[in-house]
């Protein structure tokens, strides 16, 4: 927008209301501003990267934190927040979305259990971060995975009785010195019966199990279907539009354009003659 003349200070003279959304990776200013980089390069300097992975290493999350989570989502935040205030004093502004700070917000409740004490920075020592017996994934006899969200006592407490271990390991649910083994002795148990097996035997307690499941696979889950996750847009199954609205829902309209297909369109209109 700029090399074409249309940058803030110019659109903003033109229409004060306007809302000039700036994506980028590490900001628009900061000593790495001009640098390029991708996800992994955002997210390293936020601090979520050193925390996600074994204890080995760190792990890339795919690209769903830097360029989606901390990017893409917050920019669409920061536009309909300064969309509300125009309407409300007449005057716009530029929201700078970088991906490096929306990465670091993201890791605000993290960091607030580590100043509190609650949270260390090996990897694979914390509850959330694959340390803890109770927020974990379990390889089954099939080879598939149940992931376990027992994080609550009662969810932790109930789990543990319906596979058989005495009640009194669940009294020890925060004592990380027990973690090691009980993570040791869940992984022996689920791994003696098949994903399905113990979906049939845990689902109905409500204990925070489900089955870990492929891309390809999601779109079958029952619960998947019910709510209609997933569409079929040309011959291809795709998650549908979220949030969902009750008034104006959402939905896809069709294929992506081909480049430069909507081109006389975008012309007309802006009143261009071509």
């Amino acid at each position: 927008m700029e090399r074409l003349g249309l940058g803030p200070e110019i659109v903003l003279a033109r229409n004060a209301k306007l809302i000039y959304g700036r994506m980028s990776g590490f900001g628009q200013d900061g000593p790495l501003a001009r640098l390029a980089g991708h996800d992994i390069n955002y997210i390293a300097i936020s601090g979520a990267l050193a925390a996600i992975g074994t204890a080995d290493k760190p792990m890339a999350p795919l690209n769903l934190i830097g360029d989606l989570g901390g990017g893409a989502l917050y920019l669409a935040f920061g536009l309909l927040a300064a969309l509300i205030h125009a309407r409300e004093s007449g005057q716009g502004q530029v929201v700078d979305a970088a991906m490096s700070d929306g990465a670091a917000s993201l890791m605000n409740m993290i960091m607030g259990k580590r100043i509190m004490g609650a949270w260390t920075d090996a990897r694979e020592a914390n509850d959330l971060d694959g340390g803890a017996p109770f927020y974990n994934t379990y390889r089954c006899a099939c080879g598939g995975y149940i992931a376990v969200g027992a994080y609550e006592h009662h969810f932790y407490a109930r789990l543990l009785d319906a596979l058989g271990i005495e009640a009194e390991a669940a009294l020890r649910q925060h004592d990380e010195r027990d973690w090691p083994a009980m993570r040791a002795r869940l992984e022996s148990i689920f791994l003696s019966l098949d994903q399905a097996s113990w979906l049939s035997r845990l689902q109905h307690l409500d204990v925070c199990i489900s089955p870990v499941l492929a891309m390809g696979e999601a779109h079958a889950h029952p619960h998947n279907q019910a709510r209609q996750t997933f569409v079929t847009q040309n011959g291809h199954i795709q998650p549908a539009p979220a949030p969902r609205f009750s008034r104006t829902p959402g939905a896809i309209q069709g294929p992506p354009p081909r480049i430069g297909g909507d081109e006389g369109s975008v012309w007309r209109d802006w009143d261009i003659a071509t």
